[in-house]
């Protein structure tokens, strides 16, 4: 029987190679959008920005997978791993952690001491750095209890940030007020942005950033801010960048990390998922780092 199984969420944002590479499996989460097959895209995004275009008042709406999806993923993992790890997004975003910990209790009793589930409090490229972490560690060759503790330990370590191209769909799914959604596109147009980050595993706006109407440059300050105090005394920084459907902005803002500031390496520049994606709307850059 195989080492530690691994078993993530489709919110954990990772390159297709490794999920191949580590045969980790995904658990899909649902994305409901009466309508959606009427409007013209390719992907949610598309079509997002053709809903909105078009007037219409009609959104995607996302729930987390149910315990009976994990438990069969489980079952399934557990046939050739000795062990199995979970890892989820954040409990204070989506209840895929509760689903999880539900899942394992449904299983024999022998097979629940094989499950281990851990809740990242982190999403989209945070917590794509998270599992990258949760891959080296096993690799590694650690117990799955030494994991647990690391993992838990490195968590306060990784740090998010990011910028929405429009607060329309956060607005649309109550996420946020009407009237505060109409403040920030006012504030965008003289070039003040909200800057999103997670505390305590919640997603909420952190600081207002002035001079941010183009948002590659701002985000690149505040990497630059951020990572100042590591990168001076000779520490490495592994920074993950994601987008929904804005690879051009990501891309550039990926050069100017690389040519303006020593001692970064991109881990990785992924599309946020799509049950993400479907909250924080078309355009949304988001930007997580920890030390490497």
């Amino acid at each position: 029987m195989g080492k530690i199984g691994l078993i993530i969420g489709e919110s954990a944002d990772v390159p297709e190679e490794l999920i191949k590479k580590y045969q980790i499996i995904v658990v899909p989460y649902i994305i409901n959008w009466e309508g959606s097959e009427n409007i013209p895209g390719e992907n949610i995004y598309q079509k997002m920005r053709e809903a909105k275009e078009r007037g219409l008042k009609t959104f995607p709406k996302t729930s987390q997978p149910s315990p009976w999806t994990f438990k069969k993923n489980f079952e399934e993992r557990l046939k050739n791993s000795a062990k199995i790890l979970c890892t989820t997004l954040s409990s204070g975003i989506s209840g895929g952690y509760n689903s999880a910990l539900q899942a394992r209790g449904l299983l024999k009793e022998d097979e629940q001491k094989r499950v281990f589930v851990i809740d990242s409090l982190n999403v989209t490229a945070g917590e794509g750095l998270f599992v990258f972490k949760a891959v080296e560690l096993i690799e590694s060759g650690y117990k799955v209890e030494e994991i647990i503790k690391i993992l838990k330990e490195f968590t306060p370590k990784i740090h998010l940030f990011g910028m929405l191209e429009d607060p329309k769909w956060l607005e649309a799914g109550g996420r946020m007020t009407h009237t505060l959604a109409s403040l920030v596109r006012q504030m965008a147009k003289i070039g003040m942005r909200p800057l999103l980050g997670l505390k305590d595993g919640v997603v909420t706006s952190v600081a207002l950033k002035m001079r941010a109407k183009d948002r590659p440059t701002a985000l690149l300050r505040e990497i630059e801010k951020e990572t100042e105090k590591e990168r001076k005394i000779g520490k490495k920084i592994k920074v993950a960048l994601t987008h929904a459907d804005n690879l051009k902005d990501t891309q550039r803002l990926k050069e100017m990390i690389e040519t303006k500031l020593e001692n970064i390496e991109i881990a990785f520049l992924h599309p946020i998922s799509a049950v993400i994606g479907a909250h924080v709307g078309p355009g949304s850059l988001i930007c997580a780092w920890c030390e490497a």
